[in-house]
């Protein structure tokens, strides 16, 4: 997790480094994460020792040094220092807000939950999970996943999907549709009518 206040420094290039005390690496340098303020690059990911963590780092991180090392000493694993860079806007962000779809993005959409459908056990989902967020909107995974009988995890899992399509958007609590999954779905209901 990214907090705020760090991804606010990142983007405006006051901090660059991030300490954590893992059981087992879990970023690599080059790799990304996507958070709600943008995506976040891994420069670099080293092992330190505790008390070779210095009052400079500690700024560049955000935290009084004492802060630094008294959370981490309540925790167990190696010591990582991260350096950080802000890597840009999640592209999500702006894929979601284009409700005005071409033909061809409509097709490829189309095409794109037939084949999540296709490759699903359990058969199709993506429509009825796009309707019932459209119903639904702010209400708890947990909820609208036991309405139609399933887990929290795997539906959760399965809205991540439609996200990476700019379908849907999370919320605190539960999701919405986009402007781009209200588009979709009302070319969805088109096809409908067509039928």
């Amino acid at each position: 997790m990214i907090p705020r206040a760090l991804m606010d420094g990142l983007v405006s290039g006051e901090l660059d480094l991030a300490f954590r005390r893992w059981t087992r690496r879990m970023h690599v340098p080059g790799g990304t994460q996507r958070t709600p303020g943008g995506v976040v690059r891994f420069e670099a990911v080293d092992v330190v020792a505790l008390d070779a963590i210095t009052e400079d780092e500690a700024r560049r991180a955000g935290q009084p040094l004492e802060r630094i090392r008294d959370v981490l000493s309540r925790k167990e694993g190696d010591v990582y220092r991260i350096r950080l860079s802000y890597a840009g806007e999640d592209a999500r962000v702006a894929l979601r807000e284009r409700a005005r779809l071409t033909p061809k993005q409509r097709d490829e959409l189309v095409a794109a939950l037939a084949a999540m459908d296709t490759r699903s056990r359990r058969g199709p989902w993506t429509r009825q999970h796009l309707e019932l967020i459209e119903a639904r909107p702010s209400t708890l995974a947990e909820e609208i996943a036991a309405s139609i009988g399933r887990e929290k995890l795997p539906f959760k899992a399965d809205i991540r999907r439609l996200k990476e399509l700019g379908l849907t958007e999370s919320l605190r609590p539960g999701y919405r549709l986009s402007p781009r999954g209200r588009a979709l779905l009302r070319h969805l209901r088109s096809l409908d009518t067509e039928g």
